[in-house]
């Protein structure tokens, strides 16, 4: 099979990384000269400068979720934060303490909210990710909890503006209605396999 039928064949999976790039650039390549881009190792944010044309989302080893995780935090960056690289923001990696987790977790519940929105409006599966492989046990079935209050708040008071209009192009790409506040409620904060 020749590698061209190979790449028609994944991209007519039902949710391949490509989809979310072509999503994401007709939603924001033109208005906010950003663009999504499959990366080849660890994720990161590159604003746009002398080289490089657009604002580049860049993605974990072509993975779907990596994409809509990226995606959650440039979302939630202001103005002055798109223009530094990776936002400026603080990250401790694996290995953390407990202090460095409940900070971690207190950080990262806003862009996994989002995530989970996108997740919802893609119709794909989503579980938090604690990002502590080699640290302390970590209680997972918290953090989807909060992770979860915090999407129901953004429902309730504000989404923000490039999260919504993303979310919405995802609901109208795959054919899925939008959640309602109901639907959240009922969302499971403990894997049900």
């Amino acid at each position: 099979m020749s590698a061209w039928i190979l790449l028609l064949s994944d991209m007519q999976q039902p949710h391949h990384y490509q989809q979310l790039i072509e999503v994401f650039n007709r939603c924001f390549k033109d208005t906010e000269k950003t663009i999504l881009v499959a990366g080849d190792d660890e994720p990161y944010y590159c604003p746009a400068g002398q080289q490089q044309r657009y604002h580049r989302v860049v993605f974990a080893h072509g993975f779907y979720a990596s994409a809509l995780h990226e995606i959650s935090h440039w979302c939630i960056a202001g103005k002055v934060r798109r223009h530094i690289f990776d936002y400026g923001y603080w990250y401790e990696p694996d290995g953390r303490n407990e202090q460095q987790q409940r900070q971690f977790e207190r950080v990262e519940r806003k862009p996994q909210a989002l995530e989970w929105l996108f997740s919802l409006c893609a119709g794909v599966p989503f579980q938090v990710s604690v990002d502590n492989l080699s640290g302390i046990e970590v209680d997972r079935a918290a953090f989807t909890a909060a992770v979860k209050d915090q999407l129901i708040t953004y429902y309730r008071s504000h989404i923000p503006t490039r999260a919504q209009q993303f979310a919405q192009a995802l609901c109208r790409y795959y054919g899925n209605p939008w959640p309602s506040l109901t639907e959240l409620t009922r969302l499971p904060t403990v894997n049900q396999n």
